[in-house]
C-alpha cells in the first residue's frame, strides 16, 4: 500500500502516544475526542490570528534577550516584529492563508499593531534590563518512575544568585478570573514537576505574565503540590492508554466547541471521525469506532 492509499485509509499511524505535554494533557481534559483528533489522527487545523500572534510575540521576547541589557527597550523589541514575522512565515508556509484575502493589507497592519501593543505592555510588567534568563524556550523532558514521559517547552527560566529557580510563561490573552486560576496554573505546575524530577529542585516561583490584560499571576509551589500533579497525570495517562487501546474516545461538549476545527468529524455535531488508525479489540462497537462511549 502506497502513502496515498495509507492517507485515505487512515493507516499511517501505527503507534499510540508515547509522551504527555501540558497542551495535550489539557486537550484530553477538555475533550478526549479532541485529543484523539490531534494526537492519534493528526487532523490538520487552520492557523488562527490569535495563536499566530502569540507565537510571534513569544519569538520577539525570546530574541530581545540576545541584545545587551541596556539595549532591551520597547522600540528595539517592536523593531524585531517584522523580521520575526518573516521568519515565522518561512518556517510555516500555511500561515500565508491567514491574510490571503487581505488585499489592501489593512487587516495585517492592524494585526501587527496589536502584536506591538502586547510587546509594549510587557515592559510595564517586567524590566528586561534587569533580567538575565538562564534559559529561553527550554525543551524539557523526563521519565517518571511509572514510565510516563513528560515533555514541554518553558518560555523562560530565571535562576537567582542563590540558586532559586523561577519559571516564567508569557500569555498573550487576558488573565482568568480567580475561580479559574487553578486551571491556568496547571501548565506551570506540570513544568515545575518536570524540573523537580530532572534537577531535584522545586522551583521557587511560577509566574504567568498576561500581556492581554497586564496582569502577573504568581504561585510558589511545594513538593506536596507537585506530587498531586504527578498523581493527576498518572491517572490521566491511564485514561489515555485505555482509550487508545479500545478506540473509545468520549466527546465532551462545552462552549469551547464553537472554536473547534473538527466539528465536521465530531458525532456531537453529526460528523463521523476518520477510520481509527490503531488496532482495536475484536468486534468494536459502532460507538467505539466513532469516538463515543454510548449512553451514560
Amino acid at each position: 500500500m502506497g502513502p496515498a492509499a495509507q492517507a485515505v485509509t487512515g493507516t499511517v499511524r501505527t503507534a499510540g502516544p508515547v509522551s504527555l505535554s501540558p497542551s495535550r494533557a489539557g486537550d484530553f481534559m477538555q475533550c478526549p475526542l479532541l485529543y484523539r483528533f490531534r494526537v492519534i489522527d493528526r487532523l490538520p487545523e487552520k492557523p488562527s490570528e490569535a495563536a499566530t500572534r502569540g507565537t510571534l510575540v513569544h519569538a520577539v521576547l525570546e530574541r530581545l534577550f540576545d541584545a545587551p541589557a541596556a539595549e532591551r527597550t520597547a522600540p528595539r523589541a517592536k523593531a524585531l516584529i517584522p523580521g520575526q514575522w518573516d521568519r515565522l512565515r518561512e518556517s510555516r508556509p500555511e500561515l500565508v492563508e491567514l491574510f490571503a484575502d487581505d488585499v489592501d493589507g489593512e487587516r495585517l497592519a492592524r494585526w501587527l499593531t496589536e502584536a506591538e501593543q502586547l510587546v509594549e505592555r510587557w515592559f510595564t510588567l517586567e524590566d528586561p534590563t534587569r533580567l538575565e534568563p538562564a534559559e529561553r524556550e527550554l525543551f524539557v523532558e523526563t521519565e517518571l518512575d511509572s514510565g510516563l514521559r513528560l515533555r514541554g517547552i518553558i518560555d523562560r527560566v530565571d535562576v537567582a544568585p542563590t540558586g532559586e529557580v523561577r519559571i516564567v510563561d508569557y500569555k498573550t490573552g487576558k488573565a482568568p478570573r480567580p475561580e479559574y486560576a487553578e486551571g491556568a496554573l496547571f501548565q506551570m505546575k506540570f513544568y515545575a514537576l518536570v524540573v523537580w524530577r530532572l534537577k531535584k529542585i522545586v522551583p521557587r516561583r511560577l509566574q504567568l505574565v498576561y500581556l492581554g490584560s497586564g496582569d502577573v499571576l504568581t504561585y510558589d509551589p511545594v513538593p506536596a503540590d507537585l506530587e498531586r500533579v504527578e498523581r493527576k497525570l498518572l491517572a490521566l495517562w491511564e485514561a489515555i492508554r485505555l482509550a487508545t487501546e479500545t478506540g473509545d474516545w468520549r466527546p465532551r461538549p462545552t462552549k469551547l466547541c464553537g472554536w473547534c476545527d473538527h466539528r465536521a468529524h465530531c458525532p456531537e455535531f453529526g460528523g463521523t471521525p476518520p477510520p481509527y488508525p490503531l488496532p482495536l479489540p475484536q468486534g468494536p462497537t459502532t460507538a467505539q469506532v466513532q469516538g463515543r462511549m454510548g449512553p451514560e
